[in-house]
């Protein structure tokens, strides 16, 4: 049996003498301490970089329409930024009246719950006593206070972060413009200062680039699908918040496997104080699993059929070390990373290819 230390020595042998491996590597370390440690800095560029990666697919489309590429680059931009102002002066406003609602709604669904609960002492009284209700009412109040003191002091930060907002939100869509107009410079800047024999990161890239590109766009399908067609639902059947709640279910599908379960408390709640438990409350609950189902069983499928291919336990995986390193961001962008980790992985030196046996992968 191959010992330990012989397998070391026979990776070294493989991979230092092999100069793409050995910069490669570099390259990643490279780039992922700039982004650990100039992530915040850098993030507009980073937003634009992503921005402009998927307008790219667009601008292409209009080249194949044979138009030159800045005509192309001018008519995807411009649809980009009439989006931008539709969600800016239309979509948020309305977002903003509905969460303001809600939180104005929370005292009268906090007593309303206290009602339901004093009552399970008297339905079940060798389960619950009236001084363990109380207890859990007391530290459910005070839970309340906190989040609440909580909001007010993140809302007082964001007040001095509007000049940081006004910036970016003039130097973001500038950084699009040109990263679209520019890109065959760019690249070719930045390919000047790589090694000349680089398959290994030419090799990486064309996967990467196929799996994240459909993935990405994908996703963002599936989110204004899933907004659209919930939105219509829950208008259609006169559930209070019904915008605000269909933007919280698109955005669910970003978190696979618990995104969805995420989503469902607040439906539920807000369905349960409209209505309690009514038939109109059991036909929402019934839309609402219909419109998951159909996520899951033809939208995912359709949209996302051989695109990232990647076992459920390494996507949850991803989605915590991500997460826990980037926050939101990282969860967003956790399959597209696992996907980068998986190429790099699948195009690696390896003992199993020496060995005549393809590796096993995730």
């Amino acid at each position: 049996m191959q010992t330990v230390r012989d397998w070391a020595a026979d990776w070294f042998r493989r991979v230092l003498p092999n100069g793409q491996a050995v910069s490669f590597a570099i390259m990643l370390i490279v780039g992922f301490v700039t982004v650990v440690s100039l992530g915040r800095i850098l993030m507009p560029v980073f937003a634009a970089g992503v921005i402009a990666y998927l307008l790219e697919g667009f601008v292409d489309l209009g080249e194949r329409q044979r138009l030159p590429r800045l005509m192309s680059v001018i008519i995807v931009f411009t649809l980009f930024m009439a989006f931008l102002v539709f969600d800016f002066f239309a979509l948020l406003p309305l977002l903003y009246q509905q969460s303001a609602q809600l939180i104005q709604q929370l005292p009268t669904w906090v007593n309303k719950a206290q009602v339901l609960v004093m009552q399970l002492p008297e339905r079940y009284p060798l389960l619950i006593n009236e001084a363990q209700i109380y207890e859990i009412v007391a530290v459910v109040r005070q839970e309340l206070l906190n989040y609440g003191q909580s909001m007010l002091t993140y809302s007082y930060a964001s007040l001095l972060s509007v000049i940081s907002f006004i910036v970016y939100a003039i130097l973001v869509p500038l950084l699009v413009f040109f990263f679209l107009k520019d890109k065959v410079m760019i690249i070719n800047w930045f390919t000047q200062y790589l090694p000349r024999d680089r398959h290994l990161t030419t090799r990486v890239w064309r996967e990467v680039d196929m799996q994240i590109g459909n993935y990405v766009r994908g996703k963002f399908f599936e989110v204004a699908i899933l907004l659209v067609v919930s939105f219509a639902t829950f208008s259609l059947m006169g559930l209070n918040y019904a915008l605000l709640l269909s933007v919280l279910m698109g955005l669910s599908v970003i978190i696979p496997y618990v995104g969805a379960t995420l989503v469902t408390f607040p439906v539920m709640l807000v369905a349960f104080f409209q209505w309690g438990v009514t038939d109109e409350f059991w036909y929402l609950m019934l839309a609402y699993g219909i419109i998951q189902m159909l996520d899951g069983v033809v939208l995912v499928p359709l949209l996302f059929s051989e695109v990232v291919n990647l076992h459920p336990v390494a996507i949850m995986v991803a989605i915590l070390f991500f997460g826990g390193i980037w926050g939101f961001w990282g969860v967003f962008f956790a399959i597209p990373l696992a996907t980068l980790v998986k190429a790099v992985l699948r195009a690696w030196p390896r003992l199993g290819e020496v060995q005549g046996r393809p590796a096993m992968d995730l």
